[in-house]
């Protein structure tokens, strides 16, 4: 079974570090906007609050600053007392546990100044501020004397995410005119501050749309996570940069992993923009569609499967096929029935196996929180509970033995990171599917290799004699089955849009287990 660990939580920023608490995950986070008001909808808290929202977040919002605005600009803004400010912040922190702030518009240096000394006092797990300078439409957000106070505050944020223009702004330098620029300008604001930077390339020229994820103290996986993406060809962009914030700090209170919540979120953003058009508001750089993926589950457009039972299993059969015939291909595989498996390839497989099984427990228990029936419930339950006996077993029966460091490997972490993903979707159905190929693709791989084993004579002079005789359990294949008529039912009741988000889910974890298979040739 490919393998599945908690993942990688990263510590707050270095100001707050020695004392701030680690964030707790919640499938429901209650998260708190710091930030100005749009009263046409489309950016600001309202933007926040509808993000939070559309990432199954409980949304609260503490109010800097006032604006006059509207799609085509900014025609004034005002800014209450700080002193306000403070009694919002303390009454909504007195009584409710906050699991993450997003921070956006501040206004002036007097508004930075208190919620930094909030912040100090309070805490908060998870921290995102988008330092909001310039508004889309060109028009100044933030006194050019708050700017100053501003940079104090960044180190206490977890994740900064800057647009290009802001990113040039906090740093004193000029603009980037590149991808490879801008992601220089993020190593340094990151080296500056201690925070991870989200470096957007939004505001680039081209087709591409790339972000991605700086830290150089060593806090995510790689020094710079980068996440690929089309352009969306739309001028409703305003409020882009709220919506992507408190999306992130929404998903980060849930998952626990930067890398995981950015994968999350960007394509719920690209899906968001491509969609704003059918809101028809405004006659400038409209809003985003923040509640799209609701709208393509619960429309017009949902028609019945027409799929009879079994239908939608063979589909997703079909899809892997490519992927079972690549596993068999693979060194590791061929090896293993041979007995020619370097012991020390195994060993890394073991680790990452136990060190998978962890955290695909986790998301089965999820799985079983999300379905629709007390029957798939209790089966969802039973194999995470299972994952967890089959995680002691390898560590007594197999890794006590050997001599092998658990450390998380860059294809588990990547496997996990998907499926968490999958699980942040709140939909039952792509979470069964991206669940699936681990039940799935195993059982047949095991019992192919448990037949050549078999049909070489069983050989007991085979170093892995005894864990091939292992792919013989019945219970499993028994498992197996009752996985995929679980996911062909949720296809068949799904609609079109959720079938293709499955099919998608579903592939991407059938090519993780090709890569897990893999992994120990390339990384023990």
């Amino acid at each position: 079974m490919s393998s599945l660990s908690s993942t990688t939580v990263l510590p707050p920023a270095s100001v707050l570090s020695p004392a701030a608490p680690a964030p707790v995950l919640r499938d429901v986070p209650r998260v708190l906007s710091i930030a100005g008001s749009d009263p046409s909808g489309g950016a600001g808290i309202q933007a926040d609050l509808k993000s939070i929202a559309a990432h199954g977040g409980y949304g609260m919002a503490a109010i800097t600053a006032l604006t006059a605005q509207n799609t085509q600009g900014v025609r004034a803004v005002h800014v209450p007392p700080a002193a306000f400010l403070v009694q919002q912040l303390e009454a909504v922190s007195d009584d409710i546990t906050i699991d993450a702030v997003k921070i956006g518009m501040l206004g002036d240096a007097e508004v930075v100044a208190a919620v930094r000394s909030w912040l100090e006092k309070v805490r908060p797990g998870v921290v995102v501020l988008d330092p909001v300078m310039v508004a889309t439409s060109g028009d100044r957000l933030l006194q050019a004397s708050a700017e100053a106070a501003l940079r104090g505050l960044l180190p206490l944020a977890d994740l900064i995410t800057p647009n290009l223009a802001e990113l040039a702004m906090l740093l004193g330098e000029a603009q980037a005119g590149s991808w490879a620029e801008a992601l220089e300008q993020g190593r340094r604001l990151a080296a500056d501050t201690g925070s991870t930077i989200l470096v957007k390339g939004g505001h680039l020229d081209g087709a591409a749309c790339p972000d991605a994820l700086v830290n150089t103290g060593g806090l995510l996986a790689q020094e710079i996570v980068e996440v690929p993406g089309d352009r969306i060809p739309t001028r409703n962009s305003h409020g882009t940069g709220c919506s992507l914030s408190s999306a992130m700090a929404t998903a980060q209170a849930r998952l626990g992993d930067w890398e995981a919540s950015l994968r999350h979120v960007k394509p719920w953003l690209a899906g968001a923009l491509e969609s704003s058009g059918s809101l028809d508001v405004g006659a400038g750089n409209g809003p985003v569609h923040h509640f799209h993926h609701l709208q393509a589950a619960t429309g017009p457009a949902l028609e019945p499967s027409p799929l009879g039972e079994g239908g939608f299993a063979e589909l997703l059969r079909a899809e892997a096929t490519a992927d079972l015939a690549a596993i068999y291909e693979l060194e590791f595989i061929r090896n293993l029935v041979a007995g020619s498996l370097p012991e020390k390839q195994f060993a890394y497989y073991l680790a990452q196996d136990a060190i998978y099984l962890n955290g695909y427990s986790r998301v089965l228990a999820r799985t079983s929180a999300l379905a629709p029936t007390e029957a798939a419930q209790l089966f969802w339950a039973r194999s995470a509970q299972q994952c967890l006996e089959v995680e002691s077993e390898l560590h007594r029966n197999w890794l006590s033995t050997r001599t092998v460091e658990p450390v998380l490997g860059p294809v588990t972490k990547s496997y996990v990171d998907h499926l968490l993903a999958a699980s942040a979707s709140g939909s039952y159905a792509v979470l069964v599917a991206a669940v699936l190929p681990c039940f799935w693709l195993y059982a047949e791989v095991g019992q192919t290799l448990h037949a050549q084993f078999l049909a070489a004579g069983a050989p007991a002079d085979n170093p892995y004699a005894e864990w091939l005789r292992t792919y013989a359990d019945e219970d499993f294949a028994q498992a197996t089955r009752t996985a995929i008529a679980l996911a062909d039912e949720a296809g068949r009741r799904g609609s079109e849009d959720e079938r293709a988000a499955m099919v998608v889910a579903f592939n991407q974890s059938c090519r993780f287990e090709v890569d897990f298979f893999d992994a120990p040739r390339l990384h023990a």
